[in-house]
């Protein structure tokens, strides 16, 4: 077997389990927080949050994917290992980063929502006011 096949074969057999790992943390962990994001609405939450596992697992299994072919051959074991430390160092990054896009999305959303909870009045007025009598009689 060549080394190139050795590098495939190491890329995937580390880039799709970190993938599923940090999928079914963020998804464990994350629940919580969508939750308070959704006002306490868990059927709405634990159903965006499946629904952003599977986009999670989609677009990172496609990349991991689309960046398996290498331009150059691997000759030897030093070149494996420099041919995996930068593909799963962009592997890594592409998970990083795709996490802090779905946080930034959603804090966004929580922010709204509290900004609308503070707009909005806890109970209805129960009367209107008299105008305050100007003073000095004008």
């Amino acid at each position: 077997m060549s080394m190139t096949v050795t590098t495939y074969l190491t890329y995937l057999a580390v880039a799709v389990p970190l993938t599923i790992w940090v999928a079914r943390t963020l998804s464990r962990n994350g629940r919580i927080f969508l939750v308070d994001v959704f006002d306490g609405n868990e059927e709405f939450a634990d159903a965006v949050n499946r629904l952003l596992v599977v986009g999670f697992y989609l677009l990172n299994l496609g990349f991991v994917t689309l960046f398996l072919r290498s331009k150059d051959p691997v000759a030897d074991a030093s070149g494996v290992f420099e041919a995996l430390s930068v593909k799963l160092g962009v592997v890594m990054l592409m998970l990083g980063c795709i996490h802090l896009a779905n946080v930034w999305v959603f804090n966004r959303i929580r922010r709204r929502s509290q900004a609308e909870r503070m707009i909005t009045p806890p109970v209805p007025p129960n009367a209107v006011l008299a105008p305050h009598p100007e003073p000095y009689g004008y």
